[in-house]
């Protein structure tokens, strides 16, 4: 009995080790690719011999690959595109990052006030907001970088204007079924302040579903900005963004396809780490 009872425990916790051992290659994924991305575009300029991303010599333009001195050959302006992917990795993360993190402090706190105050200011706050919604917010989008003009910082505006709606709507109705929860009845008996019932009891119980969002949102928010980059109205050239790499290598895409082919190898896995990694938190903190 003694040994049934134990090949009984071990086949149940066969799959309890199947099921652990996938999770932490669901996080594991993702995370390693973020990883290698942020520390190749931010680190491996200062710690590796790296050339400069501009003004590179017309006589070496379009070297093929492992030339010497460039891992990935030269553009037609003889710059270097190794130096180039990661100084432009660089300037798409840098926005990709501020948008989201605009979004979700302005959106976060508008959502969260809107839903715990209620009544008047609930109202005022949301129409807005659905006025906001209910445009096209890439043509909007497109109409405001236009109206800026093209640099990273109109750019960071421009999207984090349109994702503020977004994490609104998540903040507000998470804040909405937190009302309801016993320990913020509790909480407002014993006389606590609106702005410690915001900042100790709202803003940690909604903030695993801002990041969430916030974590699928960076990879949308790449994805425009290399496509505002491409229409010239995103980080202006000579600085490079993997969006303008694309837009100048698809002119000589016949001749040298590899300058399109390496941007949107970067683009495509940077967006496919913060799906993955974004996935796999919400899936995480649902089963909480």
């Amino acid at each position: 009995m003694a040994m049934v009872d134990a090949s009984t425990v071990l086949r149940t916790e066969e799959p309890r080790r199947g099921r652990t051992w996938l999770r932490h290659v669901e996080l594991a994924v993702p995370v390693t690719l973020l990883v290698l991305v942020l520390g190749g575009c931010f680190l491996w300029p200062v710690i590796g011999a790296v050339p400069a991303p501009v003004g590179g010599n017309v006589l070496d333009s379009n070297l093929p690959m492992f030339s010497p001195g460039h891992l990935l050959g030269t553009d037609p302006n003889g710059n270097d595109v190794w130096s180039r992917i990661l100084y432009g990795g660089r300037n798409s993360l840098i926005v990709g990052v501020s948008v989201n993190l605009l979004g979700l402090l302005v959106g976060g706190t508008l959502g969260a006030v809107s839903a715990f105050l209620g009544g008047l200011t609930d109202t005022i706050i949301m129409r807005v907001l659905d006025v906001l919604i209910a445009f096209p917010s890439l043509v909007l989008v497109l109409a405001v970088a236009q109206s800026l003009g093209p640099s990273q910082l109109n750019t960071i505006f421009a999207l984090a204007f349109f994702s503020v709606p977004a994490f609104a709507r998540i903040a507000r109705a998470a804040t909405l079924s937190l009302r309801e929860r016993p320990f913020m009845a509790a909480a407002a008996l014993c006389g606590t302040k609106t702005r410690r019932m915001l900042f100790r009891h709202i803003a940690p119980n909604i903030a695993p579903q801002l990041i969430t969002f916030s974590m699928l949102g960076m990879g949308v928010t790449i994805v425009i900005e290399g496509a505002l980059s491409f229409l010239g109205l995103g980080i202006p050239a000579p600085a490079p963004s993997w969006g303008n790499m694309i837009s100048e290598g698809q002119q000589s895409l016949s001749a040298t396809p590899m300058l399109v082919v390496w941007p949107c190898v970067a683009l495509f896995l940077t967006v496919l780490a913060f799906n993955l990694l974004g996935e796999t938190l919400r899936s995480r903190w649902s089963d909480r």
